[in-house]
């Protein structure tokens, strides 16, 4: 059956799930294009169905992605190019979008790795914190630990940023307290990240896994969590510029962490 109605109640719940109230009432989210939906289903992330507008699927990859779906007892759902765009958040889709079920691990279940994990505080963009999801899947990271208010990381554009990593990363939410809680259950050591550091990021001891600890795009750390860390590191800054993205900070010190492995 094709949907082509804007107005069906289910294509409307489904538009919905751009607006975060949604999705934290849906628990559910949606991944739009061919590359993230065959991440998706690689890397078994769960999904509730699939969204095929035919007229728009022109990739021999994409059907055969969608004819595997199907093989294994997967939903789909499809519509007319009309109501696939008005589920995307970009023009020009490509005719593909998953409904994901959004998923996080409890602290306690996080799976110890080589290296450790991320904690985000209070991290506004959702682009940053999909890339720095990105790169921590790169250099070897286990997870990324969201504290406080940090933005949802199944928000379109964090989606997006995240490149598939979304799928394949532990994610945690949690407060302060349990963070420290929890790092000192395991004996795990914290390296901040902030402007008023003492150590050159170059040139201080990483022993892992540990958590590294970063702040908000326009805060940073507080006093309270700085005092919290086992060592504060800053980026030399040489130019005019007082400070780096955050994302971009993030992937430096990832793989400065990593420099031996």
């Amino acid at each position: 059956m094709l949907i082509t109605s804007l107005t069906n109640p289910t294509i409307k719940m489904l538009r919905a799930l751009r607006q975060r109230k949604a999705r934290d009432e849906q628990g559910r989210y949606l991944i739009e294009g061919i590359r993230l939906v065959g991440e998706a289903i690689q890397c078994g992330a769960p999904l509730e169905m699939i969204i095929v507008a035919p007229d728009l699927l022109t990739s021999s990859f994409a059907h055969e992605l969608v004819e595997h779906y199907i093989a294994g007892g997967g939903r789909v759902l499809t519509v007319s190019a009309e109501v696939l765009g008005s589920l995307a958040s970009k023009e020009h889709p490509q005719g593909i979008i998953g409904v994901g079920r959004a998923r996080y691990t409890p602290l306690a279940d996080l799976v110890a790795g080589v290296n450790g994990w991320v904690a985000l505080v209070d991290v506004a963009d959702p682009g940053n914190l999909g890339t720095i999801l990105r790169t921590a899947d790169g250099a070897g990271f286990s997870g990324v630990i969201l504290i406080g208010s940090t933005v949802d990381p199944f928000d379109p554009a964090a989606v997006r940023a995240s490149m598939g990593a979304l799928f394949s990363q532990q994610i945690a939410r949690a407060g302060w307290d349990e963070l420290l809680a929890w790092r000192q259950a395991r004996s795990l050591p914290v390296i901040g990240s902030s402007d008023r550091g003492t150590v050159d990021y170059r040139t201080a001891t990483y022993p892992r896994p540990l958590i590294l600890v970063l702040g908000s795009e326009r805060q940073g750390l507080s006093d309270e969590q700085l005092a919290a860390c086992d060592t504060v590191v800053r980026i030399p800054m040489r130019g005019r510029s007082d400070s780096l993205n955050l994302a971009v900070a993030a992937g430096i010190l990832m793989y400065e962490i990593t420099r031996d492995t």
